[in-house]
């Protein structure tokens, strides 16, 4: 059975094989849907009838995440994958562009499962596991630092990241929101050049 597979946010880069979807309606675009309003008009999907999600550079422009996230867990099968391509939180890229209304770093993504709402309610009901987070570092700085000498930097310096890959899992049914079920997610960088 062929895998279901959803480019959100897929602008002009069209990918083969997936559902590529956009806020505007332009050649290659297959759903046309607006990630900002999931709260209110739900995406076009059945429940769990998604195997995969990508999306590169959206997820910083979305200002009402917890609706979109929870409606992608609706409509993602239990275990399907999400990748999210985006600016690390503390690099100029991340404030540069004014449609951008989000930053995000190491933790963040943690928000998207149940377990970090361990101490407040919010009504969110989506349930993500952070299983890798990526960053992305200058070769020709970092080639010869250890792990621990780069998350040094990265934790107390600016623009060190050049950009962010995290990957998730969508968990069903959704864990308790207890604190001892929070697992911290591989963290790994990678090398690359400007």
């Amino acid at each position: 059975m062929k895998k279901r597979k959803l480019h959100l946010g897929c602008g002009k880069t069209i990918l083969e094989e997936w559902i590529n979807l956009d806020i505007m309606e332009q050649q290659g675009v297959d759903v046309v849907a607006d990630l900002e309003k999931c709260a209110e008009i739900p995406l076009p999907f059945e429940d769990n009838s998604i195997d995969e999600f990508y999306a590169s550079h959206l997820i910083e422009h979305i200002q009402h995440t917890l609706p979109m996230m929870q409606e992608l867990h609706r409509i993602a099968k239990n275990d399907a994958k999400a990748v999210f391509r985006l600016p690390y939180g503390s690099s100029d890229d991340a404030y540069e562009d004014p449609t951008h209304v989000k930053q995000y770093f190491l933790n963040s993504f943690g928000y998207f499962s149940q377990p970090y709402y361990w101490r407040a309610d919010y009504g969110y009901r989506g349930d993500w596991n952070t299983e890798k987070i990526s960053l992305l570092v200058d070769q020709e700085v970092y080639k010869d630092k250890s792990f621990h000498e780069i998350y040094e930097d990265v934790m107390k310096k600016r623009n060190i990241v050049t950009e962010m890959v995290v990957e998730l899992r969508a968990i069903k049914p959704i864990r308790h929101p207890k604190r001892e079920l929070q697992k911290q997610p591989f963290i790994e960088f990678l090398m690359t050049q400007k």
